[in-house]
């Protein structure tokens, strides 16, 4: 497999992208994907393994004791927006462009990575272990991904996370934390000002929200933002409300825990607050790490990604990285360039090669 050339290899990735496009796999439906990612490995003749719809296989030579690198994407998708003029599973090529859900978010970089898994499948005297693990259930977060299978794939050194990034490197990623508040008043006639309104009593918290500012910023992902983005109250316009609810959408940089936010928050505001998830957690990757020293000697350009991945779920050192642009993510008449998934298979064996031949 190594014999192959780049354009050879591009050629066969971009092939096995239409077929994917074509097949409906949104978050937990997957099957039909996964199917078809086992019946290629198959036909290569690459043990793999399956658990669920996850899909993930090893080099040639895997050897346990020796480090092991992880490429990891997700063959699950969103479901098409309304704002679609083409069939968002005909995987037509026009102009240099492969149109289709999912094709850049995130089949692009799946088959990128796969192109530089095969690239390397046979070679024999790797410093690095290398897995290839196509994931589902990213584009929800859901505990049916790539959580599944963490002790299935550890130990792992450092994971390479395919997303569209227009191959720069993202070192660190926000974490998310969403909170469901409460203030808390008492009914009352509204004609006779009656009653403690809610309303009222929420003011002051979300007003925190909006002007408060943590004091540690990530020279990545600059300071944690917090957004107030739903809110509910009162059921009649002379009826004083008894409760106001509102949500809050907390970005979280790489300097907190989820922990620390939220101390921090109660410290502040009056009313209950109650956290949907700890689960999307920060990532970040040691400035000193050498996968950033071979991007930086590749001219590769680090930066910190305001959106989060399957990185906030790994527990080992990771980067995203991947062809396409984030930008057409989840847009109607999804595409990427035909060039990009070359470039983004080039551009993974060169950082690799740089890589190992630091190890």
């Amino acid at each position: 497999m190594a014999h192959e050339s780049v354009t050879d290899t591009a050629s066969e990735m971009i092939s096995l992208l239409q077929r994917l496009i074509a097949i409906p796999s949104f978050s937990r439906e997957e099957d039909a994907t996964a199917e078809l990612l086992v019946s290629y490995l198959s036909g290569r003749g690459i043990l793999h393994h399956r658990k669920g719809n996850n899909i993930w296989a090893k080099n040639k030579s895997f050897a346990p004791g020796k480090k092991t690198l992880l490429l990891n994407s997700h063959h699950d998708t969103v479901k098409p927006n309304k704002g679609y003029t083409r069939d968002p599973f005909a995987a037509q090529i026009i102009d240099d462009k492969l149109y289709g859900l999912g094709s850049n978010d995130a089949g692009g970089p799946l088959v990128s990575l796969l192109g530089a898994f095969l690239h390397y499948y046979d070679r024999a005297d790797l410093p690095f272990n290398i897995v290839y693990a196509a994931t589902a259930e990213e584009e929800i977060s859901g505990t049916g991904g790539i959580e599944s299978i963490i002790t299935d794939l550890s130990p792992i050194d450092l994971a390479i996370v395919g997303e569209p990034t227009l191959m720069q490197m993202a070192v660190a990623e926000r974490g998310l934390l969403v909170l469901d508040c409460t203030a808390h008043g008492v009914a009352g006639h509204a004609a006779r000002q009656e009653g403690v309104n809610a309303i009222y009593k929420a003011i002051p918290d979300i007003d925190w929200f909006r002007s408060y500012r943590f004091d540690k910023v990530s020279p990545w992902l600059g300071e944690v933002s917090m957004n107030v983005t739903m809110i509910n109250a009162g059921s009649a316009h002379n009826q004083v409300p008894t409760a106001c609810t509102f949500t809050v959408d907390i970005r979280l940089n790489d300097c907190y825990t989820h922990a620390e936010v939220l101390q921090e928050v109660r410290s502040h505001v009056s009313c209950e607050v109650r956290e949907r998830s700890m689960r999307i957690k920060p990532s970040f990757i040691s400035p000193d790490h050498a996968v950033l020293g071979s991007a930086r000697s590749l001219g590769v350009n680090l930066y910190g990604s305001p959106t989060t991945s399957d990185m906030a779920l790994m527990p080992w050192p990771s980067v995203k990285m991947g062809p396409g642009d984030s930008a057409r993510s989840h847009s109607a008449d999804e595409y990427i360039y035909i060039r990009e998934i070359e470039a983004g298979i080039a551009g993974y064996i060169a950082l690799l090669d740089h890589y190992f031949s630091k190890a």
